[in-house]
Protein backbone atom coordinates (compact mmCIF):
# COMPACT_ATOMS: atom_id res chain seq x y z
CA UNK A 1 0.00 0.00 0.00
CA UNK A 2 1.32 3.42 -0.60
CA UNK A 3 0.11 7.17 -0.05
CA UNK A 4 -0.38 9.56 -3.51
CA UNK A 5 0.21 13.14 -3.17
CA UNK A 6 -0.48 15.65 -5.73
CA UNK A 7 1.09 18.91 -4.65
CA UNK A 8 0.11 22.22 -6.92
CA UNK A 9 0.32 19.63 -10.39
CA UNK A 10 0.54 21.81 -13.36
CA UNK A 11 0.38 20.60 -16.69
CA UNK A 12 0.63 22.42 -20.09
CA UNK A 13 -0.21 22.01 -23.91
CA UNK A 14 1.15 24.98 -25.33
CA UNK A 15 -1.22 27.41 -24.23
CA UNK A 16 -3.87 24.77 -22.92
CA UNK A 17 -3.59 24.46 -19.54
CA UNK A 18 -4.86 20.53 -18.91
CA UNK A 19 -4.02 20.34 -15.07
CA UNK A 20 -3.84 23.57 -13.42
CA UNK A 21 -2.91 23.85 -9.78
CA UNK A 22 -4.09 20.59 -8.63
CA UNK A 23 -3.62 18.98 -5.38
CA UNK A 24 -5.17 16.11 -3.72
CA UNK A 25 -3.35 13.55 -1.26
CA UNK A 26 -4.79 9.54 -1.47
CA UNK A 27 -4.15 8.07 1.63
CA UNK A 28 -2.91 4.13 2.28
CA UNK A 29 -5.61 1.73 0.93
CA UNK A 30 -8.40 4.65 -0.45
CA UNK A 31 -9.90 4.44 -3.67
CA UNK A 32 -9.92 7.93 -5.13
CA UNK A 33 -11.95 8.81 -8.31
CA UNK A 34 -11.34 11.68 -10.60
CA UNK A 35 -14.05 12.74 -12.24
CA UNK A 36 -15.35 15.42 -14.68
CA UNK A 37 -15.94 15.78 -18.48
CA UNK A 38 -14.22 15.06 -21.04
CA UNK A 39 -10.68 17.12 -21.73
CA UNK A 40 -10.96 18.14 -18.05
CA UNK A 41 -7.52 17.01 -17.33
CA UNK A 42 -7.83 13.79 -15.27
CA UNK A 43 -6.24 11.15 -17.65
CA UNK A 44 -3.42 13.74 -17.92
CA UNK A 45 -2.92 13.26 -14.04
CA UNK A 46 -3.14 9.74 -14.19
CA UNK A 47 -0.50 9.80 -16.87
CA UNK A 48 1.91 12.26 -14.64
CA UNK A 49 1.10 9.99 -11.98
CA UNK A 50 2.58 6.84 -13.85
CA UNK A 51 5.86 9.02 -14.71
CA UNK A 52 3.81 9.11 -18.99
CA UNK A 53 4.09 12.92 -18.97
CA UNK A 54 6.52 15.25 -17.07
CA UNK A 55 5.25 18.12 -14.87
CA UNK A 56 5.39 21.84 -14.91
CA UNK A 57 5.49 22.32 -11.99
CA UNK A 58 4.43 21.20 -8.38
CA UNK A 59 5.34 17.95 -6.82
CA UNK A 60 3.81 14.18 -6.69
CA UNK A 61 5.14 11.73 -4.09
CA UNK A 62 4.56 8.62 -3.60
CA UNK A 63 4.59 7.09 0.37
CA UNK A 64 6.16 10.89 0.66
CA UNK A 65 8.94 10.32 -1.77
CA UNK A 66 9.10 12.88 -4.51
CA UNK A 67 8.94 11.08 -7.90
CA UNK A 68 9.02 14.22 -9.89
CA UNK A 69 12.47 13.13 -12.03
CA UNK A 70 11.50 8.79 -10.99
CA UNK A 71 11.52 6.78 -14.47
CA UNK A 72 7.66 5.60 -14.59
CA UNK A 73 9.37 1.73 -14.38
CA UNK A 74 10.59 2.37 -11.06
CA UNK A 75 7.29 4.02 -9.40
CA UNK A 76 6.04 0.70 -8.52
CA UNK A 77 2.36 1.29 -10.10
CA UNK A 78 0.79 -1.01 -12.14
CA UNK A 79 -2.14 0.88 -14.81
CA UNK A 80 -5.41 -0.62 -16.46
CA UNK A 81 -6.09 1.57 -19.81
CA UNK A 82 -9.45 1.76 -21.20
CA UNK A 83 -8.57 -0.22 -24.63
CA UNK A 84 -7.46 -3.55 -22.63
CA UNK A 85 -4.08 -3.52 -24.11
CA UNK A 86 -3.73 -7.06 -24.68
CA UNK A 87 -0.94 -8.79 -26.65
CA UNK A 88 -3.59 -10.61 -29.48
CA UNK A 89 -0.43 -13.41 -30.03
CA UNK A 90 -0.28 -14.66 -26.53
CA UNK A 91 -2.81 -16.68 -24.78
CA UNK A 92 -4.06 -14.87 -21.25
CA UNK A 93 -1.67 -16.63 -18.57
CA UNK A 94 1.46 -14.99 -20.43
CA UNK A 95 -0.16 -11.76 -21.13
CA UNK A 96 -0.88 -11.49 -17.44
CA UNK A 97 2.99 -12.95 -16.80
CA UNK A 98 4.46 -10.74 -18.92
CA UNK A 99 5.81 -7.66 -17.39
CA UNK A 100 7.00 -10.51 -14.33
CA UNK A 101 9.13 -11.99 -17.46
CA UNK A 102 10.51 -8.55 -18.52
CA UNK A 103 11.61 -8.31 -14.75
CA UNK A 104 13.39 -11.70 -14.81
CA UNK A 105 11.20 -13.43 -12.09
CA UNK A 106 11.71 -17.03 -11.21
CA UNK A 107 9.34 -19.09 -13.12
CA UNK A 108 7.75 -20.68 -10.22
CA UNK A 109 6.67 -17.25 -8.59
CA UNK A 110 5.15 -16.18 -12.03
CA UNK A 111 2.78 -19.30 -11.90
CA UNK A 112 2.05 -18.47 -8.82
CA UNK A 113 0.65 -14.63 -9.07
CA UNK A 114 -1.11 -15.52 -12.10
CA UNK A 115 -2.78 -18.41 -10.38
CA UNK A 116 -3.47 -16.27 -7.66
CA UNK A 117 -4.98 -13.55 -9.64
CA UNK A 118 -6.61 -15.69 -12.05
CA UNK A 119 -8.45 -16.99 -8.35
CA UNK A 120 -8.98 -14.22 -7.27
CA UNK A 121 -10.61 -12.78 -10.83
CA UNK A 122 -11.99 -16.01 -11.44
CA UNK A 123 -10.33 -16.54 -14.65
CA UNK A 124 -8.85 -19.64 -14.51
CA UNK A 125 -10.31 -21.70 -16.53
CA UNK A 126 -9.17 -19.17 -19.72
CA UNK A 127 -5.19 -18.86 -18.85
CA UNK A 128 -5.69 -20.86 -22.38
CA UNK A 129 -7.54 -18.73 -24.69
CA UNK A 130 -6.21 -15.81 -26.97
CA UNK A 131 -8.20 -12.11 -26.35
CA UNK A 132 -9.72 -13.00 -29.82
CA UNK A 133 -11.77 -15.49 -27.89
CA UNK A 134 -12.63 -13.56 -25.02
CA UNK A 135 -15.58 -11.47 -24.39
CA UNK A 136 -15.34 -7.57 -23.41
CA UNK A 137 -15.82 -8.26 -19.87
CA UNK A 138 -13.04 -11.53 -19.59
CA UNK A 139 -10.71 -9.02 -21.76
CA UNK A 140 -10.78 -7.02 -18.95
CA UNK A 141 -10.55 -9.44 -16.11
CA UNK A 142 -7.14 -10.08 -17.84
CA UNK A 143 -5.97 -6.37 -17.64
CA UNK A 144 -6.76 -6.47 -14.02
CA UNK A 145 -5.24 -9.82 -13.91
CA UNK A 146 -1.90 -8.26 -15.48
CA UNK A 147 -2.00 -5.50 -12.72
CA UNK A 148 -2.57 -7.63 -9.91
CA UNK A 149 0.36 -10.23 -10.54
CA UNK A 150 2.79 -6.78 -9.99
CA UNK A 151 1.69 -6.62 -6.56
CA UNK A 152 2.21 -2.56 -6.94
CA UNK A 153 1.99 -0.24 -4.30
CA UNK A 154 -0.82 1.77 -6.62
CA UNK A 155 -3.32 0.97 -9.01
CA UNK A 156 -4.34 3.28 -11.50
CA UNK A 157 -7.69 3.11 -14.02
CA UNK A 158 -8.18 4.67 -16.94
CA UNK A 159 -11.95 4.68 -17.70
CA UNK A 160 -11.39 0.75 -18.00
CA UNK A 161 -15.42 0.13 -18.13
CA UNK A 162 -16.35 2.83 -20.93
CA UNK A 163 -15.72 -0.33 -23.78
CA UNK A 164 -18.31 -2.48 -21.89
CA UNK A 165 -22.29 -2.66 -22.38
CA UNK A 166 -24.26 -1.48 -20.00
CA UNK A 167 -25.31 -4.52 -17.79
CA UNK A 168 -21.32 -5.50 -17.90
CA UNK A 169 -20.38 -2.16 -16.80
CA UNK A 170 -22.62 -2.72 -13.48
CA UNK A 171 -21.03 -6.15 -12.95
CA UNK A 172 -17.89 -4.97 -13.38
CA UNK A 173 -17.80 -1.85 -11.00
CA UNK A 174 -18.85 -4.68 -8.51
CA UNK A 175 -15.91 -6.55 -9.14
CA UNK A 176 -13.86 -3.53 -8.87
CA UNK A 177 -14.91 -2.35 -5.33
CA UNK A 178 -14.68 -6.16 -4.48
CA UNK A 179 -10.95 -6.37 -5.79
CA UNK A 180 -9.99 -3.54 -3.62
CA UNK A 181 -11.58 -4.62 -0.57
CA UNK A 182 -9.41 -7.93 -0.89
CA UNK A 183 -6.23 -6.21 -1.91
CA UNK A 184 -6.53 -3.37 0.15
CA UNK A 185 -4.36 -1.21 -2.00
CA UNK A 186 -4.20 2.39 -3.02
CA UNK A 187 -6.78 2.43 -6.05
CA UNK A 188 -6.79 5.85 -8.24
CA UNK A 189 -9.51 5.67 -10.56
CA UNK A 190 -10.65 7.83 -14.00
CA UNK A 191 -13.70 8.19 -14.98
CA UNK A 192 -16.01 10.92 -16.90
CA UNK A 193 -19.19 8.64 -15.59
CA UNK A 194 -21.20 10.03 -12.29
CA UNK A 195 -22.26 6.64 -11.28
CA UNK A 196 -19.24 5.03 -11.30
CA UNK A 197 -17.79 7.73 -9.70
CA UNK A 198 -20.64 8.00 -7.30
CA UNK A 199 -21.08 3.52 -6.38
CA UNK A 200 -17.12 3.22 -6.49
CA UNK A 201 -14.96 6.34 -4.93
CA UNK A 202 -14.03 6.02 -0.99
CA UNK A 203 -13.95 10.14 -2.14
CA UNK A 204 -14.01 12.04 -5.44
CA UNK A 205 -12.66 14.77 -6.70
CA UNK A 206 -14.82 16.40 -9.61
CA UNK A 207 -12.72 18.26 -12.44
CA UNK A 208 -13.38 20.78 -14.66
CA UNK A 209 -10.96 22.36 -17.16
CA UNK A 210 -7.96 21.19 -15.71
CA UNK A 211 -8.96 22.33 -11.90
CA UNK A 212 -10.23 20.65 -9.19
CA UNK A 213 -14.10 21.69 -8.14
CA UNK A 214 -14.76 20.02 -5.50
CA UNK A 215 -12.92 16.88 -3.32
CA UNK A 216 -14.64 14.75 -0.95
CA UNK A 217 -17.39 11.45 -0.35
CA UNK A 218 -19.80 10.78 -2.62
CA UNK A 219 -22.71 11.65 -0.28
CA UNK A 220 -21.08 14.94 0.76
CA UNK A 221 -20.33 16.12 -2.92
CA UNK A 222 -23.84 14.81 -3.57
CA UNK A 223 -25.59 16.58 -0.55
CA UNK A 224 -23.04 19.65 -0.48
CA UNK A 225 -22.05 20.84 -3.81
CA UNK A 226 -19.51 23.46 -3.43
CA UNK A 227 -20.48 25.55 -6.94
CA UNK A 228 -22.94 25.32 -9.75
CA UNK A 229 -20.48 22.95 -11.92
CA UNK A 230 -20.64 20.36 -9.51
CA UNK A 231 -24.28 20.62 -8.85
CA UNK A 232 -25.31 20.26 -12.43
CA UNK A 233 -22.82 17.58 -13.18
CA UNK A 234 -23.32 15.40 -10.23
CA UNK A 235 -26.59 13.32 -9.97
CA UNK A 236 -28.87 11.71 -12.67
CA UNK A 237 -31.37 12.97 -13.54
CA UNK A 238 -28.76 16.44 -13.16
CA UNK A 239 -30.22 19.05 -10.77
CA UNK A 240 -32.63 21.77 -12.25
CA UNK A 241 -31.30 24.97 -12.16
CA UNK A 242 -33.45 27.77 -12.33
CA UNK A 243 -32.37 31.40 -13.06
CA UNK A 244 -34.20 34.46 -11.57
CA UNK A 245 -34.20 37.50 -9.33
CA UNK A 246 -34.95 37.79 -6.22
CA UNK A 247 -38.17 40.42 -5.49
CA UNK A 248 -39.97 40.61 -1.83
CA UNK A 249 -38.37 37.21 -0.79
CA UNK A 250 -39.60 35.87 -3.95
CA UNK A 251 -37.36 34.03 -7.00
CA UNK A 252 -39.22 35.33 -9.87
CA UNK A 253 -38.66 34.17 -14.08
CA UNK A 254 -41.23 34.80 -16.84
CA UNK A 255 -42.79 31.31 -15.75
CA UNK A 256 -41.70 30.51 -11.82
CA UNK A 257 -42.10 32.44 -8.79
CA UNK A 258 -41.22 30.80 -5.71
CA UNK A 259 -41.20 31.48 -2.15
CA UNK A 260 -37.93 31.42 -0.36
CA UNK A 261 -38.60 33.34 2.65
CA UNK A 262 -39.80 30.15 4.33
CA UNK A 263 -36.29 28.59 3.82
CA UNK A 264 -33.60 30.87 4.04
CA UNK A 265 -33.29 34.80 4.73
CA UNK A 266 -33.31 36.74 1.28
CA UNK A 267 -32.86 40.23 2.56
CA UNK A 268 -28.81 40.21 1.46
CA UNK A 269 -30.17 39.28 -2.07
CA UNK A 270 -32.73 41.50 -2.53
CA UNK A 271 -32.67 42.84 -6.37
CA UNK A 272 -29.86 40.08 -7.20
CA UNK A 273 -30.29 37.28 -9.90
CA UNK A 274 -29.69 34.29 -8.38
CA UNK A 275 -30.07 30.53 -10.19
CA UNK A 276 -31.65 28.08 -7.59
CA UNK A 277 -31.05 24.33 -8.20
CA UNK A 278 -33.43 21.79 -6.59
CA UNK A 279 -32.66 17.91 -7.32
CA UNK A 280 -35.88 15.85 -9.22
CA UNK A 281 -36.72 14.10 -6.15
CA UNK A 282 -36.91 16.70 -4.52
CA UNK A 283 -39.55 18.23 -6.53
CA UNK A 284 -43.45 17.06 -5.85
CA UNK A 285 -46.81 16.64 -7.03
CA UNK A 286 -49.11 18.70 -4.95
CA UNK A 287 -53.01 19.83 -4.91
CA UNK A 288 -51.67 23.62 -4.40
CA UNK A 289 -48.52 23.75 -6.15
CA UNK A 290 -46.99 25.69 -8.79
CA UNK A 291 -48.85 24.64 -12.48
CA UNK A 292 -46.36 23.75 -15.34
CA UNK A 293 -46.89 23.04 -18.75
CA UNK A 294 -45.74 18.87 -19.22
CA UNK A 295 -43.24 18.22 -22.46
CA UNK A 296 -42.86 14.98 -21.77
CA UNK A 297 -43.47 11.98 -19.15
CA UNK A 298 -40.78 9.76 -19.15
CA UNK A 299 -41.56 6.14 -17.26
CA UNK A 300 -38.61 4.16 -15.37
CA UNK A 301 -40.83 1.27 -13.58
CA UNK A 302 -41.72 2.47 -10.53
CA UNK A 303 -40.83 5.90 -10.72
CA UNK A 304 -41.53 8.51 -13.72
CA UNK A 305 -39.57 11.55 -14.87
CA UNK A 306 -41.89 14.75 -16.09
CA UNK A 307 -40.41 16.88 -18.13
CA UNK A 308 -41.98 20.61 -17.37
CA UNK A 309 -41.85 23.66 -19.25
CA UNK A 310 -40.23 26.69 -16.89
CA UNK A 311 -39.42 29.10 -19.32
CA UNK A 312 -35.59 29.40 -19.78
CA UNK A 313 -34.90 25.56 -18.68
CA UNK A 314 -37.12 22.40 -18.53
CA UNK A 315 -37.44 21.60 -14.99
CA UNK A 316 -37.87 17.85 -13.96
CA UNK A 317 -39.01 16.23 -11.41
CA UNK A 318 -38.71 12.33 -10.37
CA UNK A 319 -42.10 11.09 -8.92
CA UNK A 320 -43.70 7.36 -7.75
CA UNK A 321 -45.70 6.09 -10.86
CA UNK A 322 -48.74 5.91 -8.88
CA UNK A 323 -48.60 9.78 -8.23
CA UNK A 324 -49.32 10.34 -11.65
CA UNK A 325 -52.61 8.68 -12.18
CA UNK A 326 -54.75 11.64 -13.12
CA UNK A 327 -52.30 13.84 -13.77
CA UNK A 328 -53.28 15.81 -16.93
CA UNK A 329 -50.88 18.14 -18.85
CA UNK A 330 -50.38 20.58 -16.38
CA UNK A 331 -49.01 19.42 -13.53
CA UNK A 332 -48.99 20.69 -9.75
CA UNK A 333 -45.88 20.72 -8.30
CA UNK A 334 -44.09 22.00 -5.53
CA UNK A 335 -40.40 22.32 -4.19
CA UNK A 336 -39.17 20.90 -1.10
CA UNK A 337 -37.95 24.07 0.28
CA UNK A 338 -35.35 22.18 2.80
CA UNK A 339 -33.38 20.88 -0.29
CA UNK A 340 -32.81 23.95 -2.19
CA UNK A 341 -29.64 25.45 -3.23
CA UNK A 342 -28.68 29.02 -4.26
CA UNK A 343 -25.76 30.22 -6.60
CA UNK A 344 -24.50 33.25 -7.61
CA UNK A 345 -24.61 33.77 -11.62
CA UNK A 346 -20.59 33.04 -11.77
CA UNK A 347 -21.14 29.79 -9.96
CA UNK A 348 -20.46 30.23 -6.37
CA UNK A 349 -22.83 29.07 -3.94
CA UNK A 350 -24.43 31.25 -1.46
CA UNK A 351 -24.44 30.29 1.42
CA UNK A 352 -28.24 28.51 3.78
CA UNK A 353 -27.02 29.97 6.39
CA UNK A 354 -26.83 33.50 6.12
CA UNK A 355 -26.80 33.86 9.81
CA UNK A 356 -23.76 32.75 10.22
CA UNK A 357 -22.34 34.24 6.83
CA UNK A 358 -21.93 38.40 7.40
CA UNK A 359 -20.01 39.00 4.81
CA UNK A 360 -23.03 38.96 2.70
CA UNK A 361 -23.86 42.00 3.75
CA UNK A 362 -20.86 43.85 3.23
CA UNK A 363 -21.01 42.43 -0.52
CA UNK A 364 -24.25 43.78 -0.62
CA UNK A 365 -23.05 47.52 0.61
CA UNK A 366 -19.84 46.96 -1.22
CA UNK A 367 -22.15 46.09 -4.57
CA UNK A 368 -24.29 49.63 -4.06
CA UNK A 369 -21.29 51.50 -3.49
CA UNK A 370 -18.50 50.18 -6.19
CA UNK A 371 -20.72 48.92 -8.83
CA UNK A 372 -20.61 45.50 -10.76
CA UNK A 373 -16.52 45.85 -11.20
CA UNK A 374 -16.27 45.20 -7.31
CA UNK A 375 -18.28 42.26 -7.61
CA UNK A 376 -16.97 40.74 -10.13
CA UNK A 377 -13.47 40.84 -8.92
CA UNK A 378 -14.79 39.12 -5.88
CA UNK A 379 -17.02 36.55 -7.68
CA UNK A 380 -14.69 35.76 -10.24
CA UNK A 381 -15.48 32.53 -12.38
CA UNK A 382 -13.90 29.72 -10.39
CA UNK A 383 -12.88 27.73 -13.49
Amino acid sequence: MASVKFSNVEKWFGETGAVRDFSIEAQNGEFIVLVGPSGCGKTTLLRLLAGLEELDSGDIFINDHLVNDVASKDRDIAMVFQNYALYPHMDVFNNMAFGLKHRKYPKDEIKNRVQEAAEILRIEKLLERKPKELSGGEKQRVALGRAIVRHPKVFLFDEPLSNLDAKLRVQMRAEIKKLHSQLKTTMIYVTHDQVEAMTMGDRIAIMNEGRSQQVGSPLEVYQNPANLFVAGFIGSPSMNLITGYVKDGQLTNEKISIDLSEAIEVKELEGMQVILGIRPEDVHLSEDGLELPLLVAEPLGNETLLHMDGGQNILVAKVQIEETKGMGNIPKIKFDLDKIYLFFGYGYRVSMLFKQCMLFGFLQIAFHHFGTHFFNSIFRNPN
